[in-house]
This record gives C-alpha cells, structure tokens and sequence, in this order.
C-alpha cells in the first residue's frame, strides 16, 4: 500500500516501525572476529509467519473463488447493457488483482523471510499490491456516485452510461498514479550485518521523517478517508431522497392526489417503493459497514505510528498483522456483498464450476476418442 505498510507485513527490516537500519546495526553486537553473524529470530521463519501464511493461504481461496465467480458471470453477460454490472466487473478486475499478486506476494515474503526477487521486482511488484487497494476504494467511490446520480436525476439517462465510463477511467488513472510513488520510494537493500540478506524496504528514499509522514498521509486519505466520505454522502442523499419521496407518495394517497393535479399511486406502486427503500437502506449498510470494519483498524494503525511512533513500536507484530489482514480482506467481502446485490451468487458459482467441469470432462472424451481411434 504506502510506505508505512511495511510495518505490518514485513516487520522484519521494517525501518518504518523502529528504524531499518538501527535494527540491521543492532545484530553488530553478535560478530565474532570476522565471521558472519547468525540471523536473529525476528529475520528467520518462525510460527508467526506459518500463522500468517495459512490466513493469507485461506484469503486467496475465499477472494478467488468469489471474485472470479463474479468476473465470469458478469463478462458472460456484457451484452446486458447495465452500469452497476459493468462498474461490479470493475471492482471485481480490483480485488483480483489484490488476490493474485498482492496476497500471493505476501505470502512468499512470509515463507522467505527476506526478498529473494530482485529489484525491479521490488519496484513493479510493490506498484500492483498499492494499486489493487487504490482501484478497489476508487470503483466503490464510482459505484456510490452511479447511484446517486441514478437515483436523484433519473432523468439524465442519456448521460448515465457515458458518465459511469468517464468514472471508470478517471478512477484507474487515479490508481496509477497514486500507485507510481511506490516504484520509486522501494528499492532492495542489503543488510548491513547479514551480507545475504536483502529486503525490498523504503529505507533513505524520504529526506526527512516530515516527507514520510507527508507521503504516508496522502496514501491513507486517498485510498480511506475520500473514498469513505464519498461513499457516506452519496447514500446518505440516496436515503433521503428515497425517505423524501415515499412520504410525498404517501401524503398523496392520504389527500387522494387529485387536488394537486396528481393520480394517487396503487398499493403496489407503494409497495414497490417501500421495497426499494429498505433494499438500498440494507446496502448501504452493508456496503458502508464492510468498507470500515476492514479497512478503519489498519488505519488507525497507521496514524497511530505516523503521529506517535515512539509508542506504536510497541504493539505486538501479531496484532500489526491483523490489522493488514483485515484491510486485505475487504477484496475477499466485496464479491459476496455486491454479488448478492447484482445476482445470485450461489447459484452463478455452481454454474461456473459445472461449465469448467463440463468442458474438461469433454475435452477428457476428445483425447480418449483420438487415443482409441
């Protein structure tokens, strides 16, 4: 994500969290004459790092499973020419890209203990772990503002469609360059004391702690805080809009509309009305709710270090974890939330595991048809 994520997921040279090269410089005291130190406990593989990698491990299968479920079915109905669709492949596109190269990245990291890939590795590996969270908030931001437009000028559709493209663009355009500084303040470094011992850190690319916490700042509003206030203010217009215009609804049934120059609305149309308002007041909350349980801990987090680090430095590396984990999570959430919202999601999973079985168990009889013949 920024600079200051490595404080929870590689703790181990993280000069973010108690100063890189002041740890690497501490293990000088373990030289013997001119033979190389043993690497201390913290840079080796260790039960924390088994613990991290089953819970990544278990991520991946549960992001994978929802989010490629929702790409495919989605893509197979392209044709349907549906905003909210299009914006939901979208943001599916985000979480895969966080499922296939951010969670399998800190995985390895986890089983290495140390970075083994080399430096543009570092440099284009750590822009697409930034970028998957950064395109992941910026199409929810889109998805918020589609249907608050949707919903408060209904009779703007010409330029729905046309807006909701221009948004997806502007979004992905945002999450590179937002994501680019990341190629540039990464780098490998060699440990000081331990020669075969390279990290892929941020340490000396900042030239004072002013510009880290400046640059860290920035990452965290861009990617929690805009996307949050956004998302806050568009449901909350949606809602009253929605509360607004069943009480009219209402108050014309009651005075039976016709002295206002107005046909009053059938049961059903209220009822239709009434379902509509409780379904968007339900994903609100859902989408509200999900986006802050996973991602607020890990923020605060981070403020937390960046305002205070002298006391942050003392939180347990489990805990620094967790919190990563859990703002990671969000792309395992995203296709269960809007997958329930745009389909069922159920039912689309099985399909697509009956398709892929279907044509292996066909391509199965094609080679048997071919080797007997």
């Amino acid at each position: 994500m920024d600079a200051a994520e490595e404080n929870f997921v590689a703790k181990i040279s993280d000069e973010q969290l108690v100063g890189n090269l002041s740890v690497w410089r501490n293990g000088s005291d373990v030289y013997d004459g001119d033979a190389e130190p043993t690497l201390p406990p913290e840079l080796r593989f260790n039960t924390g790092a088994l613990v991290a990698i089953i819970v990544y491990s278990s991520l991946f299968v549960v992001a994978a499973v929802g989010n490629v479920t929702v790409f495919v079915t989605l893509y197979r109905n392209r044709h349907r020419k549906s905003r909210i669709n299009l914006m939901i492949m979208h943001l599916a596109i985000a979480d895969m890209v966080v499922t296939f190269v951010m969670i399998p990245l800190e995985v390895g990291w986890r089983a290495t203990t140390q970075w083994l890939a080399g430096n543009a590795a570092c440099k284009i590996l750590l822009f697409l772990r930034a970028f998957g969270l950064y395109l992941s908030s910026m199409v929810l931001v889109c998805v918020s503002l589609d249907r608050y437009f949707a919903i408060l000028y209904p009779l703007r559709v010409n330029d729905a469609r046309r807006r909701g493209k221009m948004m997806l663009i502007l979004a992905w355009v945002v999450s590179i360059i937002c994501s680019m500084p990341q190629s540039i303040v990464f780098h490998v470094s060699q440990h000081p004391d331990y020669k075969d011992f390279w990290q892929c850190v941020t340490f000396g690319s900042f030239p004072s702690q002013k510009e880290e916490t400046a640059y860290n700042l920035f990452c965290v509003l861009v990617m929690y805080f805009i996307p949050l206030i956004v998302i806050c203010f568009a449901y909350s217009r949606i809602l009253w809009e929605i509360f607004k215009k069943s009480r009219e609804n209402k108050e014309d049934n009651i005075r039976g509309g016709r002295y206002q120059g107005r046909m009053p609305l059938r049961r059903s149309d209220m009822s239709n009305i009434e379902r509509a308002r409780s379904r968007t007041l339900r994903m609100t909350l859902i989408i509200v709710l999900v986006f802050i349980w996973c991602w607020t801990p890990y923020v605060v987090m981070t403020l937390w270090y960046m305002f205070d680090r002298e006391s942050a430095t003392h939180v347990e590396g489990w805990i620094q974890d967790s919190l990563f984990m859990m703002a990671v999570s969000n792309s395992c959430m995203n296709p269960f939330v809007y997958g329930a919202y745009a389909m069922n999601f159920q039912q689309e999973f099985w399909r697509c595991v009956s398709c892929v079985c279907c044509r292996r168990s066909k391509k199965d009889r094609n080679i048997v048809g071919r080797t007997t013949s």
